[in-house]
């Protein structure tokens, strides 16, 4: 068990406990918070985080990040699992900084 510190930009902060083998988005509809994801297999990007602090793997292939968004470290939640305590910033904005909209 892992606790999991989200941060929006907003101001918003919430921390949960994910057990081992619980991906990071399925903590956060057990604990009904509003934490943006699609397809649940890591193709869409829809739940991107960006990590602050603390370790996570990606335990199936993150296809909706490139590997220089990994390397800045942002994660997709869906496919995420922590392996220490975690800070991870999280929204729909944090998505954005990857896929600017460009009908802005």
């Amino acid at each position: 068990m892992h606790r999991v510190t989200l941060e929006w930009r907003d101001g918003g902060e919430a921390t949960i406990e994910v057990a081992d083998g619980e991906t990071v988005i399925d903590a956060t509809e057990r604990e009904n918070l509003g934490v943006p994801y699609g397809c649940l297999y890591g193709a869409c990007g829809t739940c991107t985080g960006r990590l602050l602090e603390g370790d996570l793997v990606h335990v199936d292939r993150p296809n909706g990040l490139k590997p220089r968004h990994r390397q800045d470290g942002y994660v997709l939640l869906c496919v995420a699992e922590p392996r220490s305590d975690c800070r991870i910033e999280v929204g729909a904005q944090v998505q954005a900084d990857l896929v600017p909209n460009p009908w802005k």
